[in-house]
């Protein structure tokens, strides 16, 4: 395992970290999937051992990802393990109608953060995150606030923003320019490259870069085809319906043959792309079994630039349109 240093921060993390979304499990927001359908907690402990032991310090989720599941068993299982990094993430909770609310108040932050604590089992949280906030949230003020005084107090070190998944830059914009926060978590793959720009200059700005759904949901793994169907509890039912699917596979055939010339295959080629932007602090696929936790830390090869404006090329002429079909 390779690592990097996050930013202009003291935090020196696996350049592949534990995306822990999925280990979550099945939640609902009413009859909305939240997220990636049934789970056994048995495998998703073998997971974070066997990442662990593979040389992954990075580890990555939300007091969202199945509604506090994913940051327990985290906290269970990494309990007592030095010389790693936890990252979470502050701004969405259910209501009462469970319906989804963002909500950034200084107050709600501040009581979340305690809570992550408790599940996590730890004095401080690492990297606290809001999770994709946007402007007329950091314009209030109120949730920088509430970053900054958790900071004060030592509940957290460093805070960052998760960036939004199709228009990234505002709100990247606004932090930097004011230089807040210490990173951001954003979407970066083959399919998806809109964050590129906002990438290039935050690494040139010492901000870390998370760079998150490498695998687009499983789309770059090669293991779906046309007919490939996913569950009613699994978020991937309303983003990938049985059109855009089959258009995005045909889209992305020619990407693959240079699986061939790098000798790896499609979840190989996938890393690669991403880690081969030297700005890119880590990149957190998301892991459920520790047969996954090896397939996704294994050494990836370095692109050439020729390929790697190839594939933003294919991006501009045929992904981008799929990506604006996305949600």
């Amino acid at each position: 395992m390779q690592y990097r240093t996050f930013g202009k921060t003291a935090l020196t993390i696996s350049e592949v970290g534990f995306g822990a979304w999925a280990i979550g499990g099945p939640a609902m927001a009413g009859t909305t999937p939240i997220g990636w359908g049934e789970v056994n907690d048995a495998l998703s402990n073998q997971a974070i051992k066997k990442a662990l032991d593979l040389g992954v310090n990075f580890f990555d989720t939300a007091d969202f990802y199945g509604l506090g599941h994913s940051e327990d068993l985290l906290g269970k299982t990494l309990r007592g393990q030095k010389d790693i990094v936890i990252a979470t993430k502050v701004g969405h909770r259910l209501t009462e109608e469970q319906e989804i609310r963002q909500d950034y108040s200084k107050a709600y932050i501040i009581q979340a953060c305690e809570a992550s604590l408790r599940r996590l089992g730890r004095d401080a949280i690492d990297l606290y995150q809001l999770h994709a906030a946007r402007m007329p949230d950091l314009e209030n003020g109120e949730c920088i606030e509430a970053m900054e005084l958790l900071r004060q107090q030592g509940k957290i070190r460093y805070w960052g923003l998760s960036l939004n998944t199709f228009e990234p830059a505002p709100e990247a914009e606004w932090l930097m320019s004011r230089n807040l926060g210490d990173g951001f978590q954003i979407v970066l793959n083959i399919v998806n490259q809109r964050g590129l720009p906002v990438i290039r200059h935050a690494g040139a700005n010492g901000f870390g870069i998370i760079a998150r759904m490498p695998l687009q949901f499983g789309l770059l793994t090669g293991k779906f085809d046309k007919t490939t169907r996913f569950p009613a509890n699994d978020h991937r039912a309303f983003r990938l319906p049985p059109e855009l699917l089959a258009d995005a596979l045909d889209a992305l055939e020619p990407v693959w043959p240079l699986c061939e010339k790098y000798q790896t295959d499609h979840t190989g080629l996938a890393m690669a792309f991403i880690l081969s932007h030297p700005e890119v602090s880590t990149v957190i696929p998301g892991i459920r079994t520790a047969a996954q936790a090896e397939a996704n830390t294994r050494p990836f090869p370095q692109l050439a630039q020729e390929d790697m404006d190839t594939l933003w090329r294919l991006y501009e002429a045929q992904l981008e349109p799929l990506v604006a079909r996305m949600r």
